[in-house]
């Protein structure tokens, strides 16, 4: 079978993989399944633990295979969500993402 656009090929099958372009995307879906997302300094980002879980769980594992790996994308998801004001910065005195325009 051909891979599709956005697929990379290995020895156990097509890896699909997350464009830069669905970024936005990607952390809106995971905010809609009220998983909380945020960028841990300029290096990586977290998913929180959904609210609630079952459903929620389930649509992360949709939401996971829907976008494939998007590991390569590390530092534009990062920027992404610091550009929404969802990061929190190491040594901040913030201990939740929202805290930052208390403490700016």
């Amino acid at each position: 079978m051909p891979k599709q656009q956005g697929e990379i090929s290995t020895m156990t099958g097509n890896i699909r993989l997350m464009k830069a372009d669905d970024i936005p995307a990607f952390v809106a879906q995971v905010i809609a399944a009220r998983c909380d997302i945020c960028a841990i300094g300029h290096y990586g980002y977290v998913l929180g633990e959904p609210r609630e879980t079952g459903a929620a769980e389930d649509e992360l594992r949709r939401i996971n295979e829907e976008f494939g790996d998007r590991d390569y994308l590390l530092p534009e998801i990062v920027t992404y969500l610091r550009s929404l004001g969802r990061y929190l910065d190491p040594g901040s005195p913030a201990t939740h993402w929202t805290e930052n325009r208390r403490i700016q």
